[in-house]
């Protein structure tokens, strides 16, 4: 089997792209078909119509959106307009080096990710008239990059923001449309090229034919037997998924049964902040509390109300301290924090999956925890971030992503903190009104799927 023609896409298709050119010399086609109606799918199809093609796109639901609408803390970019504004130095070069050190092991891809983002960022400002105006700095960057607007969740804004320019587009012109409850199930070839797909709705089996991009998600929902994570992690099958049902790897499927390759399908990701639901704790599918709250100062501590890891440290390395140490879990910011991010809190606690406490007097009552253990968790915290300030490369314990640090509890574990936010002392914690949530490990992201090269194009086994 030849590696595929250019004309198969796979993940995100960014703006200004080559693909729709190299699409045509590969073979001339009258639309271009997407799958999936996620950020992905949406941001390759409006891409093409941008490039003056036609679109087709198929979602399995019966509506758009996926897991982008999910998403909390915002979308990544280095050397945006947006940081140049605020006179933050990221660079592209910079955001690279910290996916490889999170990581990555394609450094062509990294660099293919790291170089657009400031393109693809600018573009969603631009062309979608889009708030990204704050931004924080999340586990594993060095820079504040991760962009977001005022208000309400940005993969929810983002994404809704191009489906409704899809949906203005197919309304008034034949060059876009949107099929939902659309189940793609084969992807039809000729010779060794992929040409188009079929797909089932209402009972029916339709053929479409143009040059496919697949944008359909993982694998974190399919919990069946034969299912891709009970295939590549098993040990993970009991934990509870942010994934919608929807979520079951499709494409990886097609593409594997046609000879595609396959990467890092094993690589699956779990996040260290499910929001578990008092009244229902046992629901397989739980919300995702946003990275940004602890980016914001977000605390974690364990049952005891000791803190044990870093908070801004990459999401395995957080889990896996999880694991060692003692549940429940909280997630709890006091007030500074929670002001800068109030929208997601109050959101939150409207969900029954977070809870406002007046005083933290309060909050270790309800923990059962002696106030004074609160306290010198947070004056632990305020003595060393106060150092890091005067001193930041004296600390005694190793920092992630590099450095030094003056903070014990996550010294010790080798990946300590050394960026600080919003911190209180240890007095003002018995008046200080705080925002909690339990939380829990939920499977998350699938790092593999079907194997890409730079330009997005499946390649064969």
């Amino acid at each position: 089997l030849k590696p595929f023609c250019s004309a198969q896409r796979a993940t995100t298709l960014w703006p200004g792209s080559l693909w729709p050119h190299r699409v045509m010399a590969c073979f001339p086609t009258s639309q271009a078909i997407v799958v999936g109606g996620g950020l992905g799918g949406m941001s390759a199809a409006n891409t093409v119509v941008e490039h003056g093609g036609r679109t087709l796109l198929l979602d399995k639901s019966s509506f758009c959106g996926g897991n982008s609408t999910k998403a909390t803390s915002g979308i990544n970019g280095a050397g945006t307009k947006t940081q140049k504004s605020k006179s933050i130095p990221d660079t592209a070069d910079i955001f690279v080096a910290d996916t490889l050190k999170g990581g990555a092991k394609k450094p062509e891809l990294a660099k293919v990710l790291c170089i657009n983002s400031a393109a693809d960022v600018d573009w969603l400002v631009d062309k979608f008239d889009l708030d990204l105006s704050l931004v924080a700095r999340l586990g594993g960057h060095s820079q504040p990059r991760t962009h977001r607007g005022k208000e309400r969740f940005p993969g929810m804004t983002i994404t809704y923001a191009l489906i409704q320019m899809l949906e203005k587009v197919a309304e008034k012109t034949n060059r876009a449309r949107i099929i939902t409850k659309a189940e793609v199930f084969k992807l039809l070839q000729s010779g060794h090229n992929v040409v188009g797909c079929e797909y089932r709705k209402a009972g029916k089996v339709v053929k479409e034919y143009g040059p496919m991009i697949l944008a359909s998600g993982g694998f974190g929902a399919d919990f069946g037997s034969d299912s891709l994570l009970a295939t590549y992690r098993p040990d993970l099958l009991h934990l509870p998924t942010t994934n919608g049902e929807h979520c079951t790897g499709d494409a990886i499927k097609m593409g594997e049964a046609i000879g595609a390759a396959t990467i890092d399908l094993e690589w699956v990701q779990v996040h260290p902040t499910g929001l578990v639901k008092p009244d229902d704790p046992d629901a397989k599918v739980k919300f995702l509390a946003a990275e940004a709250l602890r980016g914001v100062g977000g605390l974690v501590i364990n049952a005891d109300g000791e803190r044990f890891c870093n908070e801004l440290g990459r999401r395995d390395y957080v889990t896996g301290e999880m694991w060692k140490s003692k549940p429940p879990f909280r997630l709890i910011l006091n007030k500074a924090a929670s002001d800068e991010i109030i929208w997601h809190c109050k959101h939150y606690t409207g969900r029954g999956v977070m809870k406002f406490y007046e005083s933290g007097e309060a909050l270790c009552k309800d923990m059962n925890i002696p106030l004074s253990t609160l306290e010198a968790t947070h004056q632990s915290h305020f003595e060393s971030a106060k150092k890091q300030e005067k001193d930041p490369e004296g600390g005694p314990f190793p920092a992630y992503p590099s450095g030094k640090t003056w903070d014990e509890p996550s010294g010790k574990t080798g990946a300590g903190k050394k960026f600080f936010h919003n911190i209180i002392d240890g007095s003002k914690v018995k008046t200080e009104p705080f925002y909690s949530a339990i939380i829990t490990p939920v499977i998350h992201y699938c790092m593999g799927g079907l194997e890409i090269d730079e330009d997005s194009a499946v390649v064969a086994q």
